[in-house]
């Protein structure tokens, strides 16, 4: 679409596909770039033709972090960033992918580092070419576990070893990424963005839109709940969803041998 300069956005029903464009800064990130991002996902996610969203980069990175002049800029300001104005806003950047209610697959093409790893990070799932490499960089920087880092890497990895790749910050291969459960897939370069696409073409052939929204949240709520509140709430969330179209559609399909007809998100009618 032709709105955005730093990155490309394109709906393919079901899919939509966001492309960071900065290869010849290894899709760095600028202030720009990063509204351009949340503005392509916000536009995904109220979109019904859309039931999944995968983001990758164009050239031979994923993503390098924050611009080299944007990191200059902090640093040369010397004061803390401010808070967001809005109290209800979750700190961090790519914290909001937390609370898409699509599925969102970052399909790692090149070098995750810093920021770009942030990325791929707080995306659901992660895809990685054969090619691609992760380090998170921050405490070679004198930083620390920045943007939520700290909390989502020791659920993916374990403690000792998410503490291990941020102490160190070196750099892994794809295929290491996997064994520590980094990555959920690891593909053939040029199988890539298929791969990623076909996952969420699969998932709307099969599944409603309402309930992957509906597990995500309970997913990620229940990260930070007691057994007891999770599954009080997740009951609550069943009795509801049990009745519902995409419920009576489901057994219907099934009794009928048919595929499923579910209704997207936003979707009227």
């Amino acid at each position: 679409m032709s709105d955005y300069s730093d990155i490309e956005f394109e709906i393919d029903d079901p899919v939509a596909v966001i492309r960071l464009n900065r290869p010849e800064k290894l899709n760095a990130f600028t202030h720009h770039t990063l509204a351009e991002i949340r503005s392509a996902v916000d536009a995904a996610a109220a979109d019904p033709r859309v039931v999944g969203i995968v983001i990758t980069g164009n050239g031979r990175a994923f993503s390098a972090g924050l611009d080299l002049q944007v990191l200059a800029d902090i640093n040369q300001q010397q004061t803390a960033p401010s808070d967001s104005d809005d109290p209800h806003a979750l700190p961090g950047i790519f914290s909001y992918l937390l609370e898409v209610p699509k599925p969102v697959i970052a399909a790692v093409n090149g070098v995750a580092a810093g920021g770009g790893l942030i990325l791929a990070l707080m995306s659901d799932l992660r895809f990685a070419s054969s090619d691609a490499s992760f380090t998170t960089v921050f405490l070679k920087r004198g930083l620390i576990a920045e943007h939520g880092s700290s909390w989502i890497l020791p659920r993916l990895m374990g403690i000792s070893r998410a503490l291990d790749l941020l102490w160190m910050s070196e750099r892994i291969d794809a295929e290491e990424a996997s064994r520590l459960g980094l990555v959920d897939r690891v593909t053939e370069p040029e199988a890539l963005i298929d791969t990623a696409c076909d996952y969420i073409s699969r998932l709307a052939a099969a599944i409603p839109p309402a309930a992957m929204a509906e597990t995500k949240r309970l997913v990620y709520r229940h990260l930070g709940t007691t057994y007891r509140e999770a599954l009080r709430e997740a009951e609550e969330s069943q009795n509801r969803f049990v009745v519902a179209p995409d419920a009576i559609e489901g057994a219907r399909s099934f009794m009928e041998k048919r595929p499923p007809r579910f209704r997207r998100l936003g979707e009227e009618g």
